[in-house]
């Protein structure tokens, strides 16, 4: 079975990826969130030329083979790209065989425990803390993330205090019975963080995210030594070396890969088995509500080593406009604090037709 065409699908955050093969199967993937439109033009330019006239079922070799040609051009940009043809071609799978992703990597589809994950640092902690008990009212989460410090801010806070400030702000507004996770986004030194870090063990935070630039291994890795909390990252990593390093290493005590930033679900099994291998939990990253969360819902329910919860975005339409309708219907209902994994072939959600008459549109066909 042949790959013959590959279609995008995009606007400037959000990229859908179509294949069909000469036996009229179809699968729909993503590439990676924001500056999707020219992560689109790569699939065209760098993945679709081996791709097309390749064996459809043969995943694994296409997402090796084709960062090896491509070997001049490394890089997230590729892989951001090959994450679509990947994910098109697991739902592909999927409804060949009549079975869910999670299925077909042998999980079970089901509910599954969330953390409700804020992006916002415009906000003062005491809002922070009443708009979390809104949600646990409605939603029934036990456990958020909120940022802390400034995003890649070299120690100076979004403004002066909010760190301090946020931390026993939404403990005491949620209590000592709900789990609390922070994420610095690379915003201080490896000093900084480990004095932040205390602090939030001192609130009972159990989750610290990216407290020293991702890139700085070791930066990450003496922060970790110095805590008893988890620290954990690796959502901008997409390079399998940089993933054994990491494990290596023991950096963290919690890996979150991102299957977008990553290059697709099959680089994101090989990363947490690494992990499993080593004894870590993984926790992927998953902070917007277009196929992201889905991919990692069908990859929690899978793997051996899951983590205690999966990332879950409380953003609306205020803050993300554009994760708006892109689904016929939503996967994403949460009741009593958990997701369901679909048990539909595939990923189990169809793309909303109006959004696709709206996005910018290209194909590339085998010749």
């Amino acid at each position: 079975m042949k790959i013959t065409t590959i279609e995008t699908f995009s606007n400037e955050f959000v990229g859908f990826l179509r294949v069909t093969t000469d036996e009229g199967a179809q699968g729909w993937g993503q590439v990676s969130t924001y500056n999707a439109d020219i992560t689109s033009l790569i699939v065209h330019r760098q993945i679709a030329p081996w791709a097309l006239g390749a064996d459809a079922m043969d995943i694994e070799h296409l997402v090796d083979i084709i960062p090896e040609r491509e070997h001049k051009y490394p890089g997230s940009y590729l892989y951001r790209a090959l994450a679509g043809l990947d994910t098109a071609l697991w739902d592909l799978r999927g409804k060949l065989e009549d079975k869910s992703v999670c299925e077909l990597i042998g999980g079970t589809p089901g509910p599954i425990r969330v953390y409700a994950s804020s992006m916002r640092r415009d906000i003062k902690p005491e809002d922070e803390g009443e708009r979390f008990i809104r949600l646990r009212e409605r939603y029934g989460y036990d456990a958020f993330k909120f940022r802390v410090g400034a995003e890649c801010g070299h120690d100076v806070d979004e403004w002066p205090g909010r760190t301090e400030a946020i931390v026993p702000a939404v403990r005491k507004a949620l209590g000592d019975e709900i789990a609390l996770l922070v994420d610095a986004n690379s915003g201080f030194s490896p000093p900084r963080a480990i004095e932040v870090g205390k602090m939030l063990q001192d609130h009972g935070v159990e989750h610290f995210e990216e407290p020293c630039p991702y890139w700085e291994l070791e930066q990450t890795r003496a922060v970790t030594e110095a805590l008893d909390m988890d620290v954990t990252g690796g959502e901008q990593d997409c390079e399998i070396p940089t993933w054994r390093r990491i494990i290596e290493l023991r950096a963290v005590d919690v890996i979150q890969p991102d299957v977008c930033y990553l290059g697709g679900l099959t680089r994101a099994l090989r990363v947490a088995k690494m992990g499993a291998e080593a004894g870590l939990p993984c926790t992927p990253h998953s902070a917007n509500l277009s196929m992201v969360t889905l991919f990692t819902m069908h990859l929690l329910g899978a793997i051996e080593n899951p983590g205690k919860y999966l990332e879950f975005s409380i953003e609306g339409p205020d803050y993300y406009p554009w994760q708006q309708d892109l689904f016929r219907d939503s996967p994403y209902e949460i009741v009593d604090g958990k997701a369901r994994i679909p048990d539909a072939p595939g990923w189990g959600v169809e793309i909303n037709p109006a959004w696709l008459e709206k996005a910018g549109y290209r194909i590339s066909r085998f010749a």
